[in-house]
């Protein structure tokens, strides 16, 4: 398993999941990123698919709103279909689940000085995928 950086496709694992992605149909590119995300989120014991789920959370990122566009060229080259937004919170999900493996597989992604650095990177995807609040209704008289 090859380590080079930080960003969500700067491994191999997560390069090989953009260019089956690139393969596949755009209508079956929906159901492959569904697929990592559900099985990171409901994995027991190693993440097996972890580095993969984090490329796929990038994906899904990059269409909400203040979501950076995969500008990488380890990314897919083909164009992802429009995600449905209850990919955001599996995403999420995903995301919460590796961040919370720091001593089992995510902890060997990513070289001990760049750790913090990566978690950072998570987050921020994180703090893009995360629902904004719902509004609270003003009451009368209120402005």
């Amino acid at each position: 398993m090859g380590t080079w950086d930080t960003g969500p496709f700067d491994n191999d694992s997560a390069a090989d999941f953009a260019d089956d992605l690139d393969d596949a149909k755009l209508e079956d590119r929906e159901a492959l990123i569904r697929g990592i995300l559900t099985r990171t989120v409901d994995a027991t014991g190693w993440l097996t698919e972890g580095e993969q789920a984090v490329a796929a959370a990038a994906l899904i990122a990059a269409q909400c709103p203040d979501g950076a566009p995969i500008d990488t060229p380890y990314g897919p080259e083909q164009p992802m279909p429009a995600f449905p937004g209850d990919l955001r919170t599996l995403a999420d999900t995903a995301l919460a689940r590796i961040i919370s493996d720091q001593a089992g597989a995510a902890s060997n992604w990513v070289d001990p000085e760049d750790w913090k650095q990566w978690q950072a990177n998570l987050n921020r995807l994180r703090a893009v995928l995360a629902p904004p609040p719902p509004s609270i209704p003003l009451f009368d008289g209120e402005r």
